[in-house]
This record gives structure tokens, C-alpha cells and sequence, in this order.
């Protein structure tokens, strides 16, 4: 199966030649099947590689003085992760797997060709990383503005709509690893709170998660809760 089968899927693919992809597919160094709970990449320190992500969760995330842990975003297959520490050099973030993964590591040196070679390809991996700037300021608005069961059930709304453009939800049903204090270090709350924002949403009729399995039993309604609009997350476009 190709390397980035699931890049950009959904969301502008069309626009990549099948020689981006090729170009794509030869830049990648190293493809590596990594455990749950696995450091990729520590904030400050130099950075020569970016990741992409095949299989798997993969979140980004800043620690407090005290090590108290925020996420700052989810990513799942098809997401070139780090593209970010290209031009940059280094992360003023962490990134770690959430369960299980497999990935492809792109050097720099590689990028470097692909931006001199392919100004198409260059093109959408900087679109790319738009749509990570384009999810955030929407985390910083349901952080901000959203009551406490709206949170989560925003965040759900975005995970599963990401798992739905590179086929892993089906719309009603997909895989999760998160555990509730992973969902509460998301959304700002602690883990006891999001049980009781689960069994709250369980309760309203609109989902529910049980051993790594999320069942949304009512989209439209969750997403009219979370106000939720997936026109930030580009798909289908």
C-alpha cells in the first residue's frame, strides 16, 4: 500500500499529480511502527525530520510548570504531523503517540528537494499546515466559549469527522485510544469531569465511548450542542 494513501484525502487531493505523489512516496526515510505513549519530538530541542502519520493517534501537546499536560491538537492518519519544524528547526511543542502508530519519517534534506522541484507539492503541504492553524483557532474558541458538555462534544465532532474523510467512521461508529483524561487534557477539564460529560451526552441520546469505541447516536444533534461547523477542517473541498 502506498505511504501516503491517506494524504490530504478528501480534502484538495485531487490537486496532487500522480508525480507529487511519487516524489512524496521517495522522500520518506523510514517507515516505523511505534508503541502507545511514545515521545516523537520534545519541545525546544532541533528537529531534522518530519513525521506522517499512516496508522494511529498522534497528539501535540505543552506541559505547565507543575507537568500538568494540555493537548493542543489530535491528529490521525493521513496528518503530516510536524511539517511545522521544517522551516522552523524546532517545536515549541512536544509530540507523542496516543496508541499504537505507524509513520514515515521525511528529512529536511528531502523537503528541501520537494520545495525546489515541486512547487505544486509545496503548494498543498503548506496547505497542510493551514489546516492545523485553521484547527486550532477552533480549539481556542471551544476552550474559550463552550460550556463544558459543548467541549466535548465538539471535540468528538472534529475526530470524527477527520476519521470519516480517510474512511475510519462510518458516521455513526469508529476506534478512539483516547483515555478520559487524554479527552480532558483536550478540552480543559479533569478526567472525573469528562465521565460526567460522557454519561451526560450517553444520557441526552447522542454518544457514548466504551473500551476504545466511540458510538455517536445522533450527529446532527451533537454537532447542533457542540456548535459544531466543519467548514474549518476544509473537507471536501
Amino acid at each position: 500500500m502506498a505511504i501516503f494513501n491517506d494524504f490530504l484525502r478528501d480534502r484538495r487531493r485531487d490537486e496532487l499529480s500522480s508525480e507529487d505523489l511519487q516524489a512524496l512516496e521517495a522522500s520518506v526515510h523510514a517507515v516505523q511502527n511505534v508503541p502507545a505513549r511514545h515521545s516523537l519530538a520534545i519541545s525546544k530541542q532541533p528537529i531534522g525530520v518530519s513525521t506522517y502519520l499512516i496508522e494511529g493517534f498522534i497528539c501535540r501537546y505543552m506541559d505547565d510548570r507543575e507537568g500538568v499536560r494540555q493537548l493542543v491538537a489530535v491528529h490521525v492518519a493521513g496528518d503530516f504531523v510536524d511539517l511545522h519544524g521544517y522551516p522552523l528547526k524546532r517545536l515549541d511543542h512536544d509530540v507523542a503517540t496516543l496508541g499504537p502508530c505507524r509513520i514515515a519519517l521525511v528529512r529536511h534534506e528531502a523537503i528541501d528537494q520537494l520545495v525546489r522541484d515541486r512547487p505544486n507539492l509545496t503548494k498543498l503541504l503548506w496547505f497542510s499546515t493551514l489546516l492545523d492553524a485553521a484547527m486550532h483557532r477552533e480549539w481556542i474558541f471551544r476552550l474559550g466559549r463552550l460550556d463544558a458538555v459543548a467541549r466535548v462534544g465538539h471535540f468528538f465532532c472534529e475526530i470524527e469527522a477527520k476519521l470519516r474523510a480517510v474512511e475510519l467512521s462510518d458516521g455513526r461508529q469508529f476506534s478512539c485510544p483516547l483515555t478520559q483524561a487524554d479527552i480532558g487534557e483536550a478540552c480543559g477539564m479533569t478526567s472525573v469531569h469528562i465521565n460526567r460529560m460522557l454519561k451526560e451526552l450517553r444520557e441526552r441520546g447522542l454518544m457514548h465511548m466504551q473500551r476504545g469505541r466511540v458510538t455517536i447516536l445522533d450527529l446532527p444533534a451533537l454537532r447542533r450542542l457542540s456548535e459544531f461547523d466543519p467548514s474549518y477542517l476544509f473537507i471536501g473541498e
